[in-house]
């Protein structure tokens, strides 16, 4: 994607989650666009500021906060950081998940372990999105994406309060649709399967890759690049109305459910 087809030059993005992964891949792609783009860690403030540097490298601007989905106060005094630094808002990508996600069988889990997760995803992406409405609304123009997976439509073995929240992702986004349209903010889920992340490539066996990859109409697995090339479409004015979709980016795979 140009500048010119995108118009992202100085627009501000906040990127949760993007430390690492398609987060990190999704800021660099911003920068690629000249945005201006905060960046947020947990804990990994290295892995900010290693995201920072590649995105000033790749032509953009960027600001490095720390930021915990599940604390409401976190996401306030992140938000109004970026503002108080750039002034505004106009994309957000609400790429961050929870620590601690650990597969485990329904049977095994427990009720903390599912609230946690749950209400950590889900209240962490409504809180964020509705801290950051105003700076949008002022600005007369936004872009909300959540990423997902496809584990919220087709399920996922040992996985289910992750499943769960994402599911009720694609539902708050499809009312923030609704909601917001009118106003010229535009909010959409982009739904990756498996990615080839660095921590998928350490943790999954290349045979059960490969088999993936067989299984797959497009032969290949998804690369952290094709969902961030996807997101920087739908967070630029090259996106003029697509709203509410959940959009998979699969190749291909699990297209029959």
């Amino acid at each position: 994607m140009t500048q010119n087809a995108s118009h992202l030059q100085d627009r501000v993005v906040l990127v949760t989650g993007s430390t690492s992964g398609i987060g990190r891949v999704t800021a660099i792609a911003f920068g690629r666009e000249q945005a201006r783009v905060a960046i947020t860690y947990h804990s990994n403030r290295d892995g900010a500021e290693e995201t920072a540097d590649r995105v000033r490298e790749a032509g953009g601007e960027a600001f490095v906060v720390q930021y915990d989905m599940t604390d409401s106060e976190s996401i306030d005094t992140a938000v109004q950081a970026v503002v108080d630094h750039w002034g505004t808002i106009t994309v957000l990508v609400n790429n961050a998940v929870p620590s601690g996600l650990t597969p485990t069988p329904v049977e095994e889990l427990s009720l903390e372990t599912y609230q946690r997760i749950v209400h950590g995803i889900q209240d962490g992406v409504f809180h964020t999105v509705q801290t950051v409405l105003p700076a949008m609304r002022d600005a007369d123009w936004g872009r909300i994406i959540n990423i997902s997976s496809s584990s919220a439509e087709i399920g996922s073995r040992n996985m289910a309060p992750y499943a769960t929240a994402k599911a009720g992702v694609h539902g708050l986004t499809r009312v923030l649709a609704t909601e917001l349209g009118e106003e010229g903010i535009l909010s959409n889920v982009v739904m990756p399967g498996m990615v080839l992340t660095e921590k998928n490539l350490e943790q999954v066996p290349q045979s059960d890759r490969e088999a993936i990859a067989e299984q797959t109409p497009s032969k290949r697995i998804t690369t952290p690049e094709d969902v961030a090339n996807l997101v920087v479409f739908l967070g630029s004015t090259a996106n003029g109305n697509i709203n509410g979709a959940v959009i998979p980016v699969t190749g291909g795979l699990n297209l029959q459910r």
